[in-house]
């Protein structure tokens, strides 16, 4: 069985001259002067060697940790401080975003410009990287980056349009937007708001507001130098560029071709005939996040119908479900995991095994002779107008090792994720401007 990791997001950028000294004055500023964009994504951990099982076992553990981000995030509950977040002081509410990742892009930054490689991460906004002077900066293969050696390098104001945009900012002096930007875990971004020329795909792309931090701290950010937001906020790169689309393909766990990031023009689906799409929901309380209806589910012959309440977003903002790249496990709020996990039981016909070793809740005992005769019940998730028909590669999982066969989906409180194992092999649309999602089946490697 094939298990498709949570990703990281590398993003290939090439830094030119002529920033823009201010940012991007609206998102509108730049109507229909990016085309078409194919970008590489590259998974976290394509480069480590690991088995399949090793590699499954490091994704569950990102996805639970992000997991708890997420929930800190939208149900107000708080987690361990960040030492930048103590150092913004006892009155200062620092929000906590989803942050990491599961893909990454390579970039280059500035002029002359200087290459590192940044999670990407649908969840947050804030794009950043590290900069010099360094208070605190976690170790990253390239060198760090130097504001005072490019020359297209600008800070922003307080009165900049961004410093308003950004959940919590400090303003030390008039000319110097400072921010502090948490992720939860410990892992956080500290430093000034500011403009640069960033090159992706080739594209020039002046003015885009980014945060310079000089204080960075958490384990999630280590593979790369720093994260690009592609969520629904202000700040996120998607919103400054004025995109109406954005699409990704992810590709299978034993395919070592790299997953494609398609933006602007080339965010389409090619097999009409096979797609479905539902509406994107918004969040008042979480506008960066990407909501869908979740109406039902079934499982095999059992179709499992909820109340409207069971995934839906709550006068305080929590519940709901979104759609990330960056949690490989699909959550499901308790009501409905119970309900799936029963249905699940009911249908396999194997006793039940332990699946502690994984990090995963419901597994199965797979038989001696192989799982190549194992009948898995379909799974399909209903939502708003649309069907996720799920190949049984895309939530089921087999651990070589002990002979657990393990459901790669989970239950959780306040909030419910679609993570990227059953999204491999799929193409999805997000189509920002009209509010919608789409998605087909696709092999990815071949997109």
């Amino acid at each position: 069985m094939e298990a498709q990791i949570r990703l990281l997001l590398l993003v290939a950028m090439a830094v030119v001259a002529g920033c823009a000294t201010g940012g991007l004055a609206a998102t509108s500023s730049r109507p229909g002067s990016l085309k078409g964009l194919r970008v590489a994504l590259t998974h976290v951990d394509a480069h480590g060697n690991y088995t399949k099982l090793q590699l499954v076992r490091r994704a569950a553990r990102r996805s639970h940790h992000r997991m708890s981000r997420l929930v800190a995030r939208t149900t107000g509950v708080p987690m361990m401080a960040s030492k930048a977040a103590a150092a913004a002081g006892a009155d200062l509410q620092v929000p906590v975003h989803a942050g990491n990742g599961e893909f990454l892009m390579d970039l280059s930054i500035g002029t002359p410009a200087v290459p590192y490689a940044a999670i990407i991460d649908t969840g947050s906004d804030l794009v950043w990287t590290q900069c010099k002077p360094c208070v605190e900066c976690f170790n990253q293969s390239t060198p760090v980056f130097d504001p005072s050696s490019s020359s297209t390098y600008s800070a922003l104001p307080c009165s900049s349009s961004f410093c308003a945009d950004l959940p919590t900012s400090k303003c030390t002096t008039a000319t110097k937007c400072g921010y502090t930007y948490t992720y939860g875990d410990s892992s956080s971004t500290q430093g000034v708001l500011a403009a640069e020329t960033f090159t992706l795909a080739k594209e020039k792309l002046p003015g885009v507001a980014f945060g310079c931090g000089d204080t960075n701290e958490g384990e999630g950010f280590t593979q790369g130098a720093g994260l690009v937001g592609l969520g629904r906020g202000p700040l996120s790169l998607v919103s400054q560029l004025g995109l109406d689309k954005f699409s990704y393909c992810l590709t299978s766990l034993d395919d070592t071709s790299k997953s494609p990031l398609l933006l602007g023009s080339l965010a389409a689906i090619s097999k009409t005939s096979s797609v479905q799409t539902t509406p994107l929901v918004k969040n008042p309380s979480q506008p960066s996040f990407y909501y869908v209806n979740l109406k039902g589910l079934t499982v095999g012959s059992t179709h499992i119908t909820l109340p409207s309440s069971a995934f839906s977003v709550q006068a305080d903002g929590t519940g709901g479900v979104i759609v990330d790249s960056g949690t490989s496990i699909t959550y499901l709020e308790l009501q409905g995991y119970r309900a799936l996990k029963k249905a699940f039981a009911a249908q396999m016909k194997l006793p039940a095994a332990d699946g502690s070793g994984i990090g995963l809740d419901m597994c199965f005992a797979a038989p001696a002779s192989g799982v190549d005769q194992v009948e898995v019940p379909k799974l399909v998730l209903h939502f708003d107008g649309a069907d996720l028909d799920l190949p049984a590669e895309n939530y089921m999982v087999l651990d070589s090792g002990s002979g657990a066969l393990c459901l790669t989906v989970m239950g959780s409180r306040g909030l419910s994720i679609i993570g990227n194992f059953q999204q491999q092999n799929i193409q999805f649309v997000y189509d920002v401007g009209g509010d919608t999602l789409s998605f087909a089946p696709v092999e990815c490697a071949k997109l």
